[in-house]
């Protein structure tokens, strides 16, 4: 790689806000990298849209960050990579990291054999999510909840009202009653939302946000 694509941006793309949860933590471990984000306010939330929808919006956001000459892309959308990652794979010559629910890191430090993961309605439907149930979860507990409203209530920047508690309660009680004590944040909009999940949840639960793993991924992948 020469000086010139050395020096060019990372693109980092979400259907709005979240992607700044993962973009923030990249920022962190790699301060001397340039970051280019798109984030498609217009068209969110994704999640509860049809895959093909889906796929055409996240070529979309990722055709404009290619134009601008981007050496890696990040597609920081669970919903988006579950769509769309290996067309983007295919389509690009360079590399793409996509987001991944953590599943195995839950399986791998619950106590309980119960673990949860939030996400959207289009996440919990692609052969992605299903693949990593049946590799690291098989032989636990595991409660899926679609959360929708969620992304709604981050882009509006309504994280801390009555409503959004509401909904917040209603998607998390079966995880209390579950006894579910490692929770999956499967949305990059849901970091934003860590506070209050943390409060509902109380201090026996984990929370687990992926967008550390994947910042040691982007770094890895850079380095290489």
């Amino acid at each position: 790689m020469n000086s010139s694509a050395r020096s060019a941006a990372v693109g980092v793309f979400d259907s709005g806000v979240g992607g700044v949860s993962v973009l923030r933590d990249m920022a962190q471990r790699m301060p001397r990298e340039r970051f280019l984000y798109f984030g498609d306010n217009v068209n969110a939330p994704y999640g509860t849209r049809p895959e093909p929808e889906i796929r055409d919006l996240a070529l979309a956001a990722a055709d404009f960050l290619a134009s601008r000459g981007v050496k890696a892309m990040v597609v920081a959308c669970n919903t988006a990579t579950s769509a769309a990652i290996e067309v983007l794979r295919a389509r690009y010559d360079m590399p793409v990291v996509g987001m991944e629910p953590a599943l195995k890191p839950a399986a791998e430090r619950t106590r309980t054999r119960s673990v949860g993961i939030i996400a959207t309605p289009a996440t919990f439907q692609g052969e992605l999510f299903s693949n990593l149930v049946r590799r690291y979860t098989s032989d636990l507990c595991v409660l899926s909840q679609a959360c929708p409203g969620l992304v709604d209530a981050v882009e509006a920047g309504a994280l801390d009202t009555e409503d959004t508690a509401e909904l917040l309660q209603t998607y998390l009680s079966p995880m209390i009653e579950a006894q579910v004590d490692q929770l999956v944040l499967g949305c990059t909009h849901y970091p934003f939302l860590r506070p209050a999940i943390e409060q509902i949840m109380g201090p026996d639960t984990c929370i687990i946000d992926p967008a550390p793993s994947i910042a040691r991924q982007v770094a890895l992948v850079l380095k290489q």
